[in-house]
């Protein structure tokens, strides 16, 4: 068996870690550390493999970081009535209308291409960024390719360069999973010991 893909696919990942500017995720890190002094939440969306990544975070950020946060994807029930009633374009805007998103609020995307108002592509991300800055709500992101729409309005937003066109989702979603443990982990945020790190310690 040839190892030559998964050596150039780990040869990427490499490039891509030199390619993370350290002083966006620290806006990152101090901008989600202020949601939760002013009391704030904050909000993570994204599609498919992004959605996925939300709900984890969701967990993460909670429980390690102290932070109040939701996901619309983890509610199946509200979230494909809306969409059956409302539409897909819609469906994560008017889901952060009905959760009263404002000024004290933050919103986390999730997303390979950042959404793309003209060619129509992840709408739904595209309404919620425009709704956030309607109510002047904080954007973050980890997002792939030229980073979209969410790069152009974000506060902080870190884009995962493009190392190779054929393995942009895989190495995008990947590494949007180091970024944001290497966020809800940094010592500025987090706020409750991890339990292997607490085990780790105690046995020091």
């Amino acid at each position: 068996m040839s190892t030559k893909y998964v050596e150039s696919f780990l040869q990427e990942a490499h490039s891509i870690i030199d390619a993370i500017d350290a002083s966006t995720v620290d806006r990152m890190v101090e901008g989600i550390a202020a949601i939760r002094n002013r009391g704030g939440r904050l909000f993570f969306i994204g599609v498919g493999g992004g959605a996925g990544h939300a709900s984890h975070a969701v967990n993460d950020f909670r429980k390690i970081a102290g932070v109040e946060c939701y996901t619309p994807t983890d509610n199946v029930s509200e979230l494909t009535a809306r969409i059956n009633d409302d539409g897909w374009e819609s469906s994560f805007s008017n889901w952060l209308r009905g959760s009263r998103l404002g000024s004290a609020d933050g919103i986390f995307v999730f997303s390979v291409g950042g959404g793309d108002a003209q060619r129509n592509v992840s709408a739904n991300i595209v309404a919620a960024l425009r709704h956030a800055q309607d109510v002047g709500a904080s954007i973050f992101g980890v997002v792939g390719r030229d980073g979209g729409y969410t790069a152009k309005v974000a506060n902080a937003c870190v884009v995962i360069r493009t190392a190779s066109p054929d393995t942009v989702t895989a190495q995008t979603e990947g590494f949007q999973a180091v970024v944001w443990h290497l966020i809800v982990s940094h010592p500025a945020l987090r706020a409750s010991e991890m339990k292997w790190e607490s085990l780790q310690q105690r046995s020091l």
